[in-house]
């Protein structure tokens, strides 16, 4: 992790929180540039073993988040904008920013469901896609995914923008 990478990192998750919480969606004109930026930042100040780094924060995310995308859990945007965080922070610091980033997730997850008057929802479904893994296999569930019109959809911007940070004052 580079010592700038802090600045870039706060104004693009301010505005991705902005725009997953007024229209549930990240903007690839947001992501993209900051992706390809934190691999050049990276290989100007780090060189070879810089770019190595901000290559693997990248595929890090992408294989972690892209897991969730392929349950039907989350966003293609969450996704590639948790490669490009990984893109300027790397993978060791990725790792505990996403460890934040789940627990923060989960905490807004009960907090709303609680204030949705939803909190049962909340508990059943989280029992069905944990037990009901056996039966499934790794096949998405077939009514708590983000395609489902009828499933609640929480963004999930906050929850990474909250980890994200966190994990600058963990280390």
């Amino acid at each position: 992790m580079h010592s700038v990478a802090w600045w870039p990192t706060l104004i693009v998750l301010a505005v991705a929180t902005f725009t997953d919480l007024r229209s549930r969606r990240i903007p690839n004109w947001l992501v993209l540039p900051f992706l390809l930026a934190g691999v050049i930042v990276s290989g100007w100040l780090g060189g070879w073993p810089g770019i190595w780094q901000s290559v693997s924060g990248i595929g890090l995310g992408a294989l972690l988040f892209g897991i969730l995308y392929w349950m039907g859990g989350m966003g293609m945007g969450d996704v590639k904008l948790c490669a490009a965080i990984g893109a300027w922070i790397g993978p060791g610091q990725l790792v505990i920013a996403l460890v934040i980033t789940g627990m923060v997730g989960g905490i807004m997850a009960v907090c709303w469901a609680a204030a949705g008057g939803f909190l049962g929802d909340l508990f059943k479904g989280t029992g069905d896609l944990i037990f009901g893994l056996k039966q499934r296999g790794m096949r998405p569930h077939p009514e708590l995914v983000l395609s489902n019109p009828l499933t609640r959809k929480m963004p999930y911007a906050p929850a990474i923008a909250i980890g994200t940070l966190v994990s600058f004052f963990s280390r």
